[in-house]
């Protein structure tokens, strides 16, 4: 068999080596895998899209794949060691013989012979040159570079000198000296800009909303008990990642249908997040987030992304945190006495929050809309009069080079409306995958797109090996609620999606599974093995221990103290409790 990979970011490298692995694997016959990419290097948007200070929000035990770790301590990457990482990953598996860097996907063509379904993938050099055709039997769709910045129609923007979207920002120096930059998104990346523009030597920064956010720390909150008595923080324990902090033992791990499809869980989450939140910060519109609060009706952990990108969060709440006297600032001095997250010190910088601006005039000064929030009262009789507009308003997914499955024009629908088979492939035509064009809520998109990848080769190779039918009903439960007309559908849960997918495979282990595995693990620290299991995050380490993709190392990975250090990192019952209780046994049989 033949196939063409499109794009060699984390997600295409992977499917690539999920490709090559298979024959071992899955007792298939070998496949002839080509993948191309249209950079002179591997890394897809951490490459492309990469800025300043660019650091990964999700943590390296998550977002690295479940067989090849990164050495460092660091709980979180910077964009450039992680574009390093997925260099190394390449020659660690090697990958460079098929991957055709500098080569552009122009046209993907499906052609019929009899019953038999195959591709013609048009390609060409990125600087030109001569066009050329390769014949395949699947293609995988993990190009994120094949769309387009999505600009927002703001009458009189052409009134303004300067207008960039963030997929060409870079560096402050963009900024210049002395100017009023306006930012337009407060995603991530607006969120990183605007923090970047601040602590540039700009004039003014306003931030622009079109209905809040949700800002949560990277790490667990941490806050200090009894700040009142002296107490701070300890730098040696600066908190575990908030994306592995999550125990799965009868949240996704055996979870009864009925409760899995229902809201239960949901609102549990919710009541717990803001609760926390207000223990921790005073406000349950973020961690110490006073202002951009989402709309009631969209403020659930169902139907919002949290935005980990929060350095700018102190910036942004300096003009509205409690400080003049009333019950307010007595309720938030009170709190704060016995339970608080500390605030940093920003000095007299700080980033206006504005509403969406509704125009812009011929003197450049911008009208805000109306959003009847504080934002706007603090700011509508101020002369807000950029120099730059950032646009951090995302991008149009825009599969161009792709035929339509009718043969009619090309493929511009969104991904959640050509996939119906786990956001990976269509039902109609399982030899094109999409791998990768998932967005979690809280959790990273290269760990999603290896098991996307792991369950579209084994379906595609061999799908005797499946052990039950792909139900369409276990498909809602890990969605995201999406509002009608938004931009984004095809948001999830990670740890929810996660667990789906490896039990599509028969590669999530129960409590017999991994009780076995850990009595046969051929390692002193097996012991570690159902307390990770059953209070870790969802690592795709922790799916290689038995299916299709068993690896044999796996086991004596998952019980090393990268992982381990998750579980005893983390306070009372969840972690140092239950470790403690467990002690190493000395005299554990080895086999």
């Amino acid at each position: 068999m033949r196939v063409a990979i499109i794009g060699a970011g984390p997600s295409g490298l992977v499917t690539l080596k999920y490709l090559l692995a298979a024959h071992s694997s899955l007792g298939c016959e070998p496949v002839e895998c080509r993948l191309f990419e249209s950079q002179g290097q591997v890394g897809g948007t951490f490459v492309s899209k990469a800025y300043e200070d660019g650091e990964l929000v999700s943590s390296r035990q998550l977002t690295t794949f479940s067989d090849f770790r990164h050495a460092s301590k660091e709980d979180f990457l910077s964009i450039k060691t992680y574009a390093s990482y997925l260099e190394t990953y390449c020659a660690h598996f090697e990958l460079w013989p098929y991957i055709k860097l500098n080569t552009k996907v122009v046209a993907v063509k499906r052609c019929h012979k009899g019953d038999a379904l195959s591709y013609i993938v048009t390609y060409s050099a990125t600087n030109g040159g001569t066009t050329e055709e390769w014949e395949c039997d699947a293609v995988a769709v993990c190009s994120g570079l094949h769309t387009e910045p999505n600009i927002p129609d703001i009458k009189g923007s052409e009134y303004v000198p300067q207008k960039i979207h963030s997929s060409v920002f870079k560096s402050r120096k963009q900024f210049g000296v002395g100017k009023t930059v306006m930012i337009v998104g407060t995603g991530e990346t607006g969120a990183d800009i605007a923090h970047l523009a601040v602590t540039s030597p700009t004039t003014r920064v306003v931030l622009c909303h079109r209905d809040g956010f949700h800002f949560a720390p990277k790490r667990n909150p941490g806050p200090v008990v009894l700040p009142i008595l002296g107490r701070k923080l300890n730098p040696e324990e600066p908190g575990i990642p908030i994306d592995v902090s999550r125990a799965n033992m009868f949240d996704t791990t055996y979870v009864h249908p009925r409760l899995r499809n229902s809201m239960i869980l949901w609102e549990y989450y919710n009541y717990y997040i803001k609760l926390l939140l207000w223990f921790c910060s005073g406000t349950t519109a973020g961690m110490d987030q006073w202002i951009g609060e989402i709309s009631p009706e969209r403020h659930h952990p169902s139907k919002i992304f949290f935005n980990k990108s929060m350095k700018v969060c102190p910036y942004i709440s300096k003009p509205y945190r409690p400080a003049t006297p009333g019950p307010q600032l007595w309720r938030y001095a009170l709190r704060s006495a016995l339970i608080q997250t500390p605030i940093p010190d920003v000095g007299s910088r700080q980033v206006d929050l504005a509403p969406w601006p509704a125009e812009i005039n011929k003197h450049g000064i911008v009208r805000f809309i109306d959003n009847g929030r504080p934002e706007y009262q603090r700011l509508k009789d101020e002369v807000v009069r950029p120099d730059m507009i950032v646009y951090c308003t995302g991008y149009q997914q825009k599969f161009t080079f792709l035929e339509s499955l009718d043969g009619q024009g090309f493929e511009t629908r969104p991904i959640t409306e050509i996939t119906d088979v786990r956001s990976i492939w269509n039902r109609a035509e399982p030899t094109m995958g999409f791998i990768g064009f998932v967005r979690p809520s809280l959790g990273a998109i290269p760990p999603l797109a290896e098991l996307q990848a792991q369950l579209w080769v084994l379906h595609l190779l061999a799908p005797h090996r499946i052990p039950q039918p792909l139900h369409p009903k276990d498909e809602p439960h890990y969605r995201l609620l999406s509002k009608p007309g938004a931009r984004v559908t095809y948001g999830v849960d990670h740890e929810s999606y996660a667990y789906q997918l490896a039990l599509d495979m028969g590669s999530a282990p129960g409590l017999w599974d991994i009780c076995n595995i850990a009595y046969h693990a051929n390692t002193t620290k097996a012991w570690r093995l159902p307390l990770i299991w059953a209070l870790g995050a969802h690592f795709n380490t922790k799916f290689r221990l038995m299916g299709p993709w068993h690896w044999d190392k796996a086991a004596t990975l998952l019980s090393s103290d990268e992982f381990w250090l998750t579980i005893t990192r983390r306070p009372l019952f969840f972690g140092k409790l239950p470790a403690h209780l467990l002690k190493s046994p000395d005299d554990w049989p080895k086999h």
